[in-house]
């Protein structure tokens, strides 16, 4: 039987086809998960309707893909109206993926201390506070056993260079993710993070994905990048119910890269 079958549930932060949001929403789908998906707003003006068409062009291939609408995390009337949707479509549901993350390039691109107090309060507010904001509003829906799994990364543990403001969102997400676990435990829903290596989306070349992509080719275990499969595996598992005794944790998928103490085998590229 299909590891999804029988399951429903939201899929929120998919923005094209590189999108590691996609990547986890196909094995979803693949193994008869029905989702529903949201997109950020197109804006009034945009007759193309742009970012809804990136979506769609993704989730039309699949009949089990029922609904695409458009989500604003900062708009706390916009976030129940996605709910109710998602009740009146589904009912109750079976997992929530939250793959949200912003930050203005400009406090991206300067050093950490620079960064400016608008900007502090944007990233935080799309990046951290969406995960507590569309947790409550989706409380009412979950089933019994459903599983929340948000996105991380290793800047979030320990300082990376250039990731700069966005390491202090996700450090925050972090722990939101583990207050999440022990408010939502009662329900036996449980929550989680998946700590995702470099990869080639939207978000990772705002952060200079490029750079990190060669470090870590050079010094993670596997002396390798990870996929988009791989990742998508990950994420998948995460809400499905093969994971079902594992709450407020941090899976990382790097190639082993999180666990090193020291350069490795980079030191071998080091004249002596």
């Amino acid at each position: 039987m299909a590891t999804f079958a029988g399951k429903k549930g939201l899929i929120l932060g998919v923005a094209n086809e590189n999108s590691i949001a996609w990547a986890i929403a196909q094995h979803v789908l693949e193994q008869g998960g029905e989702c529903g998906f949201t997109h950020l707003p197109d804006r009034p003006d945009d007759d193309k309707k742009k970012n809804r068409r990136r979506v769609s062009k993704l989730t039309d291939q699949y009949e089990n893909a029922k609904f695409l609408i458009p989500l604003n995390v900062q708009d706390d009337a916009n976030i129940e109206q996605v709910m109710q949707e998602t009740e009146q479509q589904f009912g109750k549901i079976d997992f929530l993926l939250h793959s949200i993350a912003f930050a203005d390039r400009e406090d991206l691109s300067r050093d950490t201390i620079e960064t400016s107090r608008a900007g502090f309060q944007l990233a935080m507010d799309v990046s951290v506070y969406s995960l507590l904001a569309v947790c409550n509003a989706a409380k009412g829906i979950f089933n019994p056993g459903a599983a929340v799994a948000a996105m991380t990364y290793f800047g979030g543990e320990k300082c990376v260079p250039g990731y700069n403001v966005m390491g202090i969102c996700k450090a925050a997400l972090e722990a939101a993710m583990r207050y999440l676990a022990y408010d939502l435990g009662p329900q036996t829903v449980r929550v989680n993070a998946l700590s995702a290596g470099p990869m080639r989306t939207l978000a990772g070349r705002a952060a200079g994905v490029d750079d990190m992509l060669k470090l870590y080719e050079h010094m993670a275990p596997l002396g390798r990048n990870v996929t988009h499969e791989e990742v998508g595996r990950t994420g998948a598992f995460l809400l499905g119910p093969m994971s079902d005794g594992i709450t407020g944790e941090i899976l990382h998928v790097d190639s082993g890269y999180n666990m090193m103490g020291s350069p490795g085998r980079l030191l071998e590229q080091v004249p002596s």
